[in-house]
């Protein structure tokens, strides 16, 4: 497999690598990642990373979990976003997608979740924003989803300067409509209205983030994200003022682009 980029460049200060294939991508995704870990894990002992879910994330975090030599005993995980009042057993749930996916696979020193089902929500918000700030985080790996949004994000309530770490927030028409289109729900009414995401400077303030975007359907949202303004109303935008972030494409989910 040819894992090298067949066009790199910078959008303002983000550095975009676009592959052949959505193979390709993966692949260069996941040894980016690894290799931020490892990074870590030589100069402290251990590392941290937030983890993103979602059919994009699919083949990525396959290669990543897969991959030799990452010492996972000494990686501890958190996960960026839940769906408001879902239990782990819904087939929906972000917490089940990392727990079957990541960390039953790979047994990391700790795997942290946003419980979407807490019996009291803003209590296990606040104790979840206490354990991701009491260490740096190394690595935030995420998506950007068909409306621009990062995490759950939404344009509507996007805010490059949230002072909250962790918040509610109301899912707009699109984003919902993303769910029921990648078949985690029947139709949209059945898509809760609600989510617990962490937010925009949350997911920033890490060592490394590498956002990975394939497939025909994030096409508009890349261009947006690239070419457009650096506004909350493409979300994804703010990605171009983060030069600690790699955004990794396809062919297909940078068709549009025009640079």
């Amino acid at each position: 497999m040819n894992s090298s980029p067949t066009k790199s460049y910078n959008a303002d200060r983000l550095p975009v690598r676009i592959f052949a294939s959505l193979a390709d991508m993966a692949a260069a995704a996941a040894d980016d990642a690894a290799e931020v870990l490892a990074t870590a894990i030589k100069a402290r002992g251990h590392a941290r990373a937030i983890i993103a879910t979602g059919n994009s994330q699919d083949l990525f975090l396959d290669n990543l979990t897969r991959r030799p030599g990452i010492d996972w005993s000494k990686i501890e995980l958190f996960h960026m976003d839940e769906y408001l009042g879902m239990p782990m057993t819904h087939r929906a749930s972000f917490r089940k997608y990392l727990k079957e996916r990541v960390f039953d696979r790979v047994k990391p020193a700790g795997a942290h979740y946003l419980e979407g089902d807490a019996l009291e929500p803003l209590k296990a918000m606040r104790a979840y924003a206490v354990a991701l700030a009491s260490a740096p985080v190394d690595l935030c790996c995420l998506g950007i989803g068909e409306n621009g949004h990062i995490a759950f994000n939404d344009p509507e309530v996007a805010d490059f300067n949230d002072p909250e770490p962790i918040k509610i927030v109301k899912l707009d028409q699109k984003c919902r409509l993303q769910q029921v289109g990648e078949g985690h729900f029947p139709n949209i009414d059945a898509v809760p209205s609600y989510a617990i995401t962490l937010t925009i400077p949350t997911l920033c303030r890490v060592g490394r983030m590498i956002a990975v975007v394939p497939e025909t359907r994030k096409a508009v949202a890349v261009k947006g994200s690239l070419e457009g303004p650096i506004a909350t109303s493409c979300p994804g935008s703010y990605l171009r003022q983060q030069a600690h972030c790699r955004l990794y494409l396809d062919q297909d989910s940078s068709s549009l682009l025009t640079k």
